[in-house]
């Protein structure tokens, strides 16, 4: 595992490993999305990753598609991730912010009525989303309108602006998984016209925007991407996603981005296709790999150059010291799906360390 724990440098920001905590939403903030000291202890539990990209993070009030989801538009906010941020570094660790708009996948239930947006009416099918009134299926959104779109790039600024006061290393931009960025690049979401709509260079128009906002605020070398051409999560699909990631791939060396962190495959397996050799054949930076990764899988990736760090997921939920298993080629806790979004430290902080 000699790859896999070699030091990178993450833009401004260097990393001990590449064995990095890919964000994971759990619900454990409050009922007015602060953070709470429940989520210290977590992160803090994690601070050995090469880097901790923390869960989505509502960069706009308003917006909720989870519930209990953290927030970052206010200094209340601020104030309760400081709480993270302070423990993950007490710890030794580094940690990004994941700033998030969750588009269509909101719901009038968490946001006090209000109808959901996207860039085309256009609504997510075959599944339901969690409310306070229990699972409810999703609403048709309303379609913004381009004056609205400014709005919501100084959402993200501000996010960004709070983020920073919060302590954190840096921020990742969400950009994946069927939300608001990704419904603006996809086809099968996005079939408005106009300046963000049709062409791929339309469709990313916001993305990019949202990007040199943030950048603006922290400075590019501490912000990183994360996207999932593939991935029909949220009713998502797009007609050529190889082609899409290319081309942003490309676009992307404009921007002296900390990493873009790609997601390689479909959760559903509804949409196949290779797009990490066209990514790495096209962006210059440093690519972050996420999707069911082994360590032995991640070890070779990293040591045939086809990737730089692998991002994990659910095996770093289950194992607040997973570097240390993956060195030792311990057996690994594993993660109990009953209680990715339930309240408490049940499923959440008690997974045993190896010294326990």
């Amino acid at each position: 595992m000699n790859s896999l724990f070699t030091p990178l440098q993450l833009g401004a920001v260097k990393a001990p490993n590449r064995i990095l905590m890919a964000p994971l939403t759990r619900c454990r903030a409050d009922a007015e999305h602060v953070p709470t000291a429940l989520m210290a202890e977590y992160y803090a539990q994690r601070a050995s990753a090469g880097l901790i990209v923390a869960e989505a993070t509502m960069a706009m009030a308003g917006h909720s598609a989870f519930w209990m989801e953290p927030g970052i538009y206010s200094a209340a906010h601020a104030a309760g991730w400081r709480l993270v941020t302070d423990a993950v570094h007490a710890a030794g660790g580094r940690i990004f912010l994941q700033i998030w708009h969750g588009g269509r996948a909101c719901h009038p239930l968490l946001n006090g009525g209000k109808q959901p947006v996207a860039p085309s009416a256009i609504e997510i099918t075959g599944d339901e989303v969690q409310t306070p009134a229990g699972k409810k299926p999703y609403v048709t959104p309303r379609e913004l309108r381009d004056d609205e779109l400014p709005g919501i790039v100084d959402g993200f600024r501000k996010a960004a602006e709070y983020a920073k006061a919060a302590g954190f290393d840096g921020v990742e931009v969400h950009g994946a998984n069927g939300y608001l960025l990704d419904e603006f690049l996809r086809d099968g979401a996005n079939q408005r016209s106009g300046p963000y709509g049709g062409s791929l260079e339309n469709r990313a128009r916001l993305l990019l925007e949202v990007i040199g906002a943030v950048s603006a605020v922290w400075g590019s070398d501490r912000v990183g991407l994360r996207i999932s051409p593939l991935n029909s999560y949220n009713s998502m699909i797009d007609s050529d996603p190889v082609a899409l990631a290319t081309w942003l791939a490309r676009r992307l060396n404009d921007f002296d981005l900390a990493y873009l962190h790609l997601m390689r495959a479909d959760f559903f397996r509804q949409q196949t296709g290779d797009v990490m050799t066209p990514v790495r054949m096209n962006y210059k930076g440093t690519l972050i790999g996420n999707m069911g990764y082994t360590a032995d899988e991640a070890e070779q990736a990293i040591a045939a150059g086809k990737l730089d760090a692998v991002a994990f997921g659910t095996s770093f939920l289950a194992n607040p010291d997973l570097p240390a298993r993956i060195k030792l080629d311990a057996p690994l806790n594993k993660p109990n799906p009953a209680t990715f979004y339930t309240p408490g430290a049940a499923g959440y902080t008690d997974y045993p360390a190896l010294n326990a």
